[in-house]
């Protein structure tokens, strides 16, 4: 089964990109969803498993409320209120946030820093 994660915009797939590998499909609404952006949305996923991460803020809401009814399946991920969306939440909170969802296997976990144990 395939994998799929929609964010808002290119900031907010960059982040996730490096934190996950090329296994996982990460596309983007880019702020906006019109029936035109829909059905590409769901052209593009096809029959992958959905997974929708907005930021929380008043835009990522109805986004996600849009989007909750296109793909009634879709998990949900959310960053915590105060981070500056997606882009802006620290990649250990991000890590976190991916394992709940289940995607253990798909996380490229960044190596300790030397600094860390001693």
């Amino acid at each position: 089964m395939s994998i799929t994660i929609i964010v808002e915009g290119k900031n907010d797939r960059s982040r996730l990109r490096r934190l996950l590998t090329d296994e996982v499909e990460i596309l983007c609404t880019f702020g906006t969803l019109n029936t035109l952006k829909l059905d590409s949305l769901r052209r593009k996923i096809g029959d992958s498993e959905v997974y929708l991460y907005m930021d929380n803020d008043s835009s990522g809401k109805k986004i996600r409320g849009v989007l909750s009814d296109a793909f009634p399946d879709a998990v949900h991920i959310y960053t915590r209120r105060g981070y500056a969306g997606v882009e802006g939440t620290p990649d250990e909170y991000n890590i976190t946030q991916l394992e709940k969802a289940g995607l253990e296997e798909f996380i490229i976990y960044p190596a300790p820093s030397p600094f860390m144990e001693r």
